[in-house]
């Protein structure tokens, strides 16, 4: 007997929103199956309004209600017994983002929940990860996002640490990471990794998901230092146009993807890590999983 239960996440966060709609499929005596059925990215770069002037704009509240109105129509239709809706790094940092919430509550029926990057963190990080981590191994998982980056390190299986620093894509964009975060994050990682003779990345985020895909390797192979690194060189050698043109990248993809390469680039130097796994996981895989397992 197969039962299937339809679920949704929606990821509003400081470069993109996104609606996962995932199929979970429930057969006896086998682990449930988590499918995706949907997934819709709108590039609503909210963080673009809260780094720079603290608030979200009026031009982007009506995209966001517009956004959440489609939403809340799509699962309609896709039938979708629970969902959950989480805002991170931009809206945590907007002085109007009470009103927004309350706003689009009112038109859109969509409750939104904003949550701090400890808990961001380990939602992504109870997703699939299991299947990745060998439990004599260590490694550091990587979330880099719009407006923060979440680092969590395992070893033995167990999790030993994590930390969220506000160094994200969009703050990069606009030269708002000084050294001294830098300077944060390096000693956080040599700090917490010194004790491993070999650590291995974990990578998740829209843009090493675009870089993995841009390699053509297979899912479960890891992409190496060297590729990573003149990748990043790659990229930095051409002009917007170019990545936008010659890549095929979207236009709210194009400007950050260096940024993010920077950062994982790194965190792999200052842990010593020669590869980096991409696993296919995000926030919104995570909240269907936590809501699904009654852990949220």
């Amino acid at each position: 007997m197969i039962n299937i239960r339809k679920f949704a996440a929606i990821d509003i966060g400081s470069n993109a929103m996104r609606l996962l709609i995932s199929n979970v499929v429930e057969q006896e005596g086998k682990e449930p199956q988590f499918n995706k059925s949907s997934l819709v990215r709108v590039p609503i770069r909210l963080g673009q309004d809260a780094f720079t002037v603290g608030e979200i704009s009026p031009e982007n509240i009506d995209r966001m209600i517009d956004a959440m109105k489609a939403f809340n129509l799509l699962m309609k239709v896709h039938k979708v017994e629970r969902y959950m809706a989480f805002a991170t790094s931009a809206m945590r940092e907007a002085y109007n983002a009470k009103e927004v919430v309350a706003l689009i509550k009112k038109k859109a029926d969509i409750k939104i929940e904003i949550i701090d990057g400890k808990k961001e963190a380990a939602i992504i990080a109870s997703t699939d990860l299991h299947h990745l981590i060998k439990s004599d191994e260590t490694y550091l998982f990587v979330d880099v996002g719009g407006g923060s980056t979440e680092f969590t390190l395992f070893s033995d299986g167990k999790l030993i640490n994590s930390r969220s620093f506000k160094a994200g894509t969009v703050r990069l964009l606009n030269n708002m990471v000084h050294d001294v975060v830098w300077d944060e994050i390096e000693k956080w990682i040599k700090t917490n990794t010194a004790d491993y003779d070999e650590v291995t990345l974990i990578g998740s985020g829209g843009n090493i998901n675009k870089l993995f895909k841009m390699s053509g390797k297979q899912q479960e192979k890891p992409l190496s230092y060297i590729y990573v690194n003149s990748q990043y060189a790659f990229l930095n050698s051409l002009t917007y146009e170019q990545r936008i043109a010659e890549l095929g990248l979207n236009s709210d993809r194009a400007d950050v993807i260096i940024h993010a390469t920077r950062i994982y680039l790194n965190a792999m130097k200052w842990s010593g890590a020669r590869q980096i796994y991409v696993p296919k996981i995000g926030l919104s895989d995570g909240i269907v999983k936590a809501m699904y397992y009654g852990k949220i």
